[in-house]
């Protein structure tokens, strides 16, 4: 995975802000800087999802106005044809996952919610515990960017464990079954990215030619992994990974 200097400044600010989070909504607020800096994006959104009253909730938002959201939850949302199925999809989807762009760009949601706003393009990604929506965040681009890609979603998939053991550590456990931090917030920016290809169960080889290091030095990069992490095999990776999404 490449990174311009910029992304990786980025992301190193991103991890960090999850390291040390101690409230949630201050946490899915300050990450929307280093976020949109990484993903090269101009919009940013995050809500909860209150699973009693069935809405979202405690809205975080950079370069999008508080009226236009407002006018989501009280009219769009009933017309809104990617957030309930992108946030069904439990992991890191572009918007034209679920729809091709020529036909959202024939809808009301698109031409009188989106476009008010330059929101073109569009990624979601929804941090579950459980069966429990705990956070996302939702990142737009205008129309000159271009779109999102599978760079994108990988970069995503990777922030995603950390992002929900911050969610759920800062805010005392969430009440959920899950309550104590996660390991992967022990490990830096490149031992998360060889973990997240270990759980992807990616060999040593192919993890060095997608960093374009040497085999030896992804090996180091594996055996402070396992001691981080707590783990003598891939497979306790990978299993580790698995809890968190």
């Amino acid at each position: 995975m490449y990174l311009a200097t910029a992304q990786t400044r980025a992301l190193g600010d991103v991890m960090r802000l999850l390291a040390e989070a101690t409230d949630p909504d201050a946490l899915r607020g300050d990450l929307a800087l280093p976020m949109l800096d990484l993903l090269r994006a101009d919009t940013y959104v995050s809500f909860t999802w209150d699973r009693i009253a069935q809405r979202f909730d405690r809205v975080k938002a950079l370069n999008m106005s508080l009226e236009n959201l407002r006018s989501w939850d009280e009219y769009y949302r009933f017309v809104d044809p990617l957030t309930f199925p992108m946030m069904a999809r439990r992991h890191p989807t572009l918007a034209t996952q679920i729809l091709c762009q020529s036909d959202l760009a024939r809808t009301e949601f698109f031409n009188d919610f989106l476009a008010r706003d330059g929101l073109h393009w569009g990624v979601n990604a929804y941090s579950y515990v459980g069966d429990h929506n705990i956070g996302d965040v939702r990142i737009w681009r205008s129309r000159k960017r271009g779109n999102f890609d599978t760079h994108t979603l990988g970069l995503l998939r990777l922030i995603e464990p950390a992002f929900t053991a911050a969610l759920v550590r800062a805010d005392g456990g969430a009440g959920e079954t899950i309550s104590t931090p996660s390991p992967v917030l022990r490990l830096s920016v490149r031992e998360l990215e060889i973990a997240r290809m270990i759980a992807d169960d990616l060999s040593d080889k192919e993890i060095a030619g997608r960093l374009g290091v040497e085999v030896s030095t992804v090996r180091t990069h594996i055996k402070r992994v396992f001691a981080k992490l707590g783990v003598r095999r891939r497979s306790g990776v990978a299993s580790l990974f698995a809890r968190w999404r």
